[in-house]
C-alpha cells in the first residue's frame, strides 16, 4: 500500500462548460484537524445528487436534506504536502455514522467535483459552495510524481504547495476571506508554474 498521493493543484476561474458532464460529485466532508496542513478528515460523497454551489450553499444543511443519498464516507488522515507528495491514509467508514460526525463537529466543506479525462491524464475539477464559493480548483494526480504535464488553458496559476489552497487550508480560512488579496496578487505578479516537475506542456 502506497499512503502518499501525487498531485499538481491548480486555480482556475470557471469549470469549462464542455467538461460539465451534467452529474459530478457531490462531497461533504469535516476536519477535525486542520493545523499546519495536517488534517484528520471525515467525508461522505455520492453521485446521486446535484447541488448549486453559490456562497449561500450550506453544506450542514445539504446533508441533512440528502443524507440517506450518500452512501460512501470515508475517515482520512494527512501530512503536509511537499513538492507535490502528501502523506495519506484512508479508510472507508459507515456513512450512516460519518454522518453524524459531520454534523457534530469539525469545519465542513462543500463541493462538486467533476472528473474528465484531459490529455495523459485524469484530473478532478472541483467547484466549491458556501464560504469558499466562487473557488475552482483543477487537480491533476498519478501513481508516482507528476512530471511533464500538459497543463489545460483553463489553469489559471499553480497552486500545488500553498497550503491556504488545500482543503483543510480552506476548513481554517475559507477562500472569501482573502480571494480579493489572491486577485491582487495574482494580478501584480502573474501566473506562476513549477518548473521542479519537468516541461510543463502549456495550452492544451
Amino acid at each position: 500500500m502506497n499512503d502518499f498521493e501525487y498531485e499538481r493543484r491548480f486555480f482556475c476561474r470557471a469549470l469549462p462548460p464542455e467538461l460539465d458532464d451534467g452529474e459530478p460529485m457531490l462531497i461533504v466532508q469535516s476536519y477535525y484537524v486542520h493545523d499546519g496542513n495536517y488534517a484528520l478528515r471525515v467525508r461522505l460523497q455520492t453521485h446521486g445528487v446535484r447541488i448549486d454551489m453559490n456562497a449561500d450553499t450550506d453544506p450542514i444543511a445539504v446533508l441533512r436534506q440528502y443524507r440517506e443519498r450518500f452512501t460512501e464516507a470515508f475517515v482520512t488522515v494527512k501530512g503536509p504536502s511537499v513538492g507535490g507528495t502528501r502523506y495519506e491514509a484512508e479508510r472507508e467508514i459507515d456513512a450512516r455514522i460519518a454522518a453524524e460526525l459531520v454534523m457534530r463537529g469539525g469545519r465542513p466543506i462543500i463541493k462538486n467535483r467533476f472528473s474528465a479525462w484531459i490529455g495523459e491524464d485524469g484530473w478532478s475539477l472541483d467547484i466549491f459552495g458556501g464560504a469558499n464559493a466562487p473557488l475552482v480548483v483543477a487537480e491533476a494526480e498519478r501513481s508516482g510524481p507528476v512530471t511533464n504535464l500538459q497543463i489545460p488553458s483553463f489553469c489559471v496559476t499553480e497552486i500545488t504547495d500553498q497550503a491556504r489552497f488545500s482543503n483543510d487550508g480552506l476548513a481554517s480560512r475559507p477562500f472569501s476571506q482573502w480571494a480579493a488579496d489572491f486577485d491582487a496578487e495574482l494580478h501584480r505578479d502573474g501566473p506562476r508554474f513549477q518548473t521542479q516537475f519537468g516541461r510543463n506542456r502549456m495550452g492544451l
